[in-house]
């Protein structure tokens, strides 16, 4: 079964989460009002609300990195990949864990990179060569 991911969690700005979202990330925006907005977050439904986001830590060791938990991604082409990962370094964000190659040569070899929205919630974004070696074991 294929299906649709839903995540709604807590910003503490609109006006910074759109230009955030949309103008940097490249998100379309759906559906909001004067408390929530919704984003196409390549293809997944996001739904931002006015709050307090959740709290994170340095906990999540993967391969060389702690990585923060907890967190939210997606995992892209790696072509898709690369063109984010320059669109975010030209346009000044700071990354957490800069692109990088994790699981070289193994099952699961992937692109990473995380960082944070204007709200700090933390933000992973993977890419893969070929999708069969997201499962890989």
């Amino acid at each position: 079964m294929k299906s649709l991911f839903h995540l709604a969690i807590h910003v503490t700005d609109l006006d910074e989460t759109r230009a955030f979202y949309g103008d940097v990330l490249g998100c379309a925006e759906g559906r909001s009002t004067d408390t929530w907005v919704d984003f196409d977050f390549f293809g997944h439904q996001l739904s931002m609300h006015l709050g307090t986001p959740f709290p994170t830590t340095r906990s999540g060791k993967v391969g060389d990195h702690m990585v923060m938990m907890p967190h939210m991604g997606a995992v892209l082409r790696l072509d898709d990949w690369k063109e984010l990962a320059q669109r975010l370094s030209d346009k000044g964000i700071a990354f957490d864990i800069p692109p990088v190659i994790r699981f070289e040569g193994e099952p699961g070899e992937q692109r990473t990179m995380f960082f944070f929205d204007p709200s700090g919630n933390p933000i992973e974004i993977k890419g893969f060569a070929d999708y069969d070696g997201l499962f890989a074991a």
